[in-house]
């Protein structure tokens, strides 16, 4: 039996357009924003071996001995630089998602407004573009969640932990206080992360972040950091 190669050739066709969709300039200039806002933060983080804080110290072409000294310095730098590059390029391609640089430069806008404060700003162009899946959903998510405690108001899918330091009643002395942000309904927060793409529950994400998950309350919240 003769076969059509025509599906064939159709599927080609479309894979080779969507293929010169891709802006490759704007993908390589995101691939730069991507590693220096992940890669100080990377750099922050306690558990990472030496050589690697080696490597991260090239990658972000700053000394290791200054970055040792005045990392947060640093990273708020990168940041600062980092927000002037995206909003740039919102005003010109609007988000640049993965139909237009792929994957995972279409995250790298996203986590810069996210450490940002422009949240509010762009909220709702993020979540157009998780809506359209030029962006994952859980990325959605996460900046709601972020949004929700700047306003002072309950998350709804717990992504977001906060530490703090507090007088502890018994001993009087000064001690860190870190906890899950209050969730709203939080009976049902692990249905809600799986079903926006989270691979892990709340309680195991909190663990991740070295907290220890306990359900409080804005008042509780409130009552325990005395403000």
């Amino acid at each position: 039996m003769k076969t059509s190669l025509l599906p064939l050739l159709i599927c080609l066709s479309l894979s080779v357009s969507a293929q010169k969709k891709i802006n490759s300039a704007l993908r390589l200039e995101l691939d730069t924003i991507l590693l220096t806002d992940q890669g100080i933060r990377e750099f922050l983080d306690s558990e990472v071996k030496p050589s690697r804080k080696d490597t991260l110290a090239n990658l972000l072409g700053y000394p290791r001995d200054i970055l040792d000294k005045k990392p947060w310095i640093i990273m708020q730098k990168i940041d600062s630089v980092n927000i002037l590059k995206a909003e740039r390029i919102i005003a010109q391609y609007g988000y640049p998602g993965k139909t237009m640089v792929g994957e995972p430069q279409n995250t790298a806008i996203f986590y810069v407004i996210q450490h940002s404060d422009k949240i509010s700003k762009y909220y709702k162009l993020i979540e157009k573009a998780g809506r359209s899946g030029e962006l994952p959903f859980k990325y959605v998510a996460m900046m709601l969640d972020r949004k929700l405690l700047n306003e002072g108001k309950e998350q709804i899918y717990g992504t977001q932990v906060y530490s703090q330091m507090i007088k502890n009643p018994q001993t009087g002395q000064k001690e860190q206080f870190a906890y899950v942000v209050p969730i709203k309904d939080p009976k049902h927060v692990n249905k809600r992360r799986k079903e926006a793409g989270f691979d892990l529950t709340v309680e195991e994400n909190a663990l991740r972040l070295g907290v220890t998950y306990k359900v409080y309350s804005l008042a509780d919240i409130k009552k325990i950091t005395n403000k």
